[in-house]
């Protein structure tokens, strides 16, 4: 077999130690040299020393948790660093063994059969860090938000059942009026805004409960918690804004396309950046997100057709803007959406919506240019003669003798 890196290493990654195999191809054999180096920082500092004085060139790790994370980020200056997807590696046969971890490694990536991973650089892996811990944050605000909704019920008080938006403005006044020990409905409905839809009565009979001193103390420090969280949200946005900055050109083309907000954007940025060089095609940046079609077939029959795994915090951002698309109403992703859902359901319509997004995000990115809706008329037109057919045949089963006339 080919050696197409004559000095590399494999390095098998663990939390306190890493493991490390170098080979050395000369004109007659392969040198094979294994060191074990402590996780902590001046020891992966003599790692990288000991792989300078080896020459190597290209180092290949396995993708484990986050354990990888320091060791990538003092190699990557100094050597071609790969991150590699443990499935590529066992999907090769081999002597896979934890003794022969590295070995392996190192021997598969001598012979390029090896692919690295989508890394970014530094900064964006920064941002990339920020923007996943505010969607932490904001599914956290969401926990708590529930649990406030469980001690009302608690309670009995229905305050759900009568405000849409129970930590709005009308609610929030409520709720803190609850915890600091105010019992009486009438006075309670009347902190509520003269906007609300909810009339006084309404009101005055939902708030009508049994708020004991003890859900009173809950409620106390469910609503402290929602602030604290609003406040660190609040400034994770200011963070995750300032970095963006420079890209704001980049961030309002991909706002331009319809079901994309501010913090979609925001993610779209920190886990692909604002080119998709990386990405050869629309249908391989689809396959990296995970929201490329599977492929499952045998004997000439499909068997799944479920999606591949992939970037998961990107996945959920752009399935949650694909329910926010189909939502609009006089765009190309709206008509999309709502002719998928007749057929699959409103779940499987936001990932094909999703996908949809994909793609055009590829091609907005790669040529620099904002989206350009097709129209929400696009299916009816392409599919002009079926919706023809269809037509006449539900007239002919109202009774009908259907003679058709081009308009002139």
């Amino acid at each position: 077999m080919d050696v197409v890196f004559a000095r590399c290493a494999g390095l098998d990654v663990h939390k306190k130690t890493v493991v490390a195999c170098v080979l050395i191809r000369t004109e007659t054999e392969t040198q094979q040299t294994i060191q074990t180096f402590a996780t902590t920082t001046a020891d992966l500092r003599r790692l990288s020393a000991w792989l300078a004085t080896q020459g190597v060139t290209h180092v290949a790790m396995e993708s484990t948790g986050s354990y990888w994370k320091p060791i990538f980020n003092l190699l990557e200056e100094d050597f071609t660093t790969w991150l590699v997807n443990p499935a590529h590696i066992k999907a090769v046969p081999g002597r896979k063994t934890d003794v022969k971890d590295s070995a392996w490694i190192a021997q598969l990536l001598q012979h390029g059969l090896l692919q690295p991973s989508f890394i970014p650089d530094r900064a964006q892996r920064e941002l990339r860090e920020l923007t996943r811990y505010r969607k932490s944050l904001i599914e956290e605000r969401a926990r708590e938000a529930n649990r406030i909704q469980k001690v009302l019920e608690g309670a009995n008080i229905k305050l759900g059942s009568v405000i849409s938006d129970v930590l709005g403005v009308s609610g929030t006044r409520i709720l803190h009026a609850l915890a600091r020990g105010e019992t009486d409905p009438a006075q309670l409905a009347a902190l509520a805004d003269d906007r609300l839809r909810a009339t006084a009565d309404d009101l005055t009979r939902a708030l009508d409960g049994l708020m004991a001193s003890h859900q009173q103390f809950l409620l106390t420090a469910q609503l402290q918690h929602l602030t604290a969280l609003d406040q660190q949200i609040a400034t994770l946005d200011a963070e995750v804004e300032r970095r963006l900055a420079p890209l704001a050109e980049t961030q309002a083309l991909i706002e331009s396309h319809p079901g994309i907000g501010k913090r979609t954007a925001e993610t779209v940025l920190s886990e692909i950046g604002a080119t998709v060089e990386p990405f050869r095609s629309p249908e391989a940046l689809a396959k990296w997100v995970g929201l490329a079609p599977g492929n499952h077939e045998s004997a000439g029959k499909r068997l799944s057709g479920r999606t591949i795994p992939g970037n998961r915090s990107l996945r959920a951002a752009l399935v949650e803007a694909g329910q926010a698309a189909g939502r609009t109403k006089a765009t190309y992703v709206g008509a999309q959406y709502r002719r998928m859902a007749r057929t699959k359901g409103a779940k499987r319509a936001a990932v094909i919506v999703a996908h949809t997004l994909v793609v055009d995000l590829w091609y907005m990115l790669h040529r620099q240019q904002p989206y350009v809706d097709l129209g929400v008329e696009y299916f009816g037109q392409r599919d002009h003669e079926r919706v023809q057919r269809q037509a006449v045949k539900r007239l002919e089963a109202l009774g009908y003798q259907v003679a058709l006339k081009p308009a002139s």
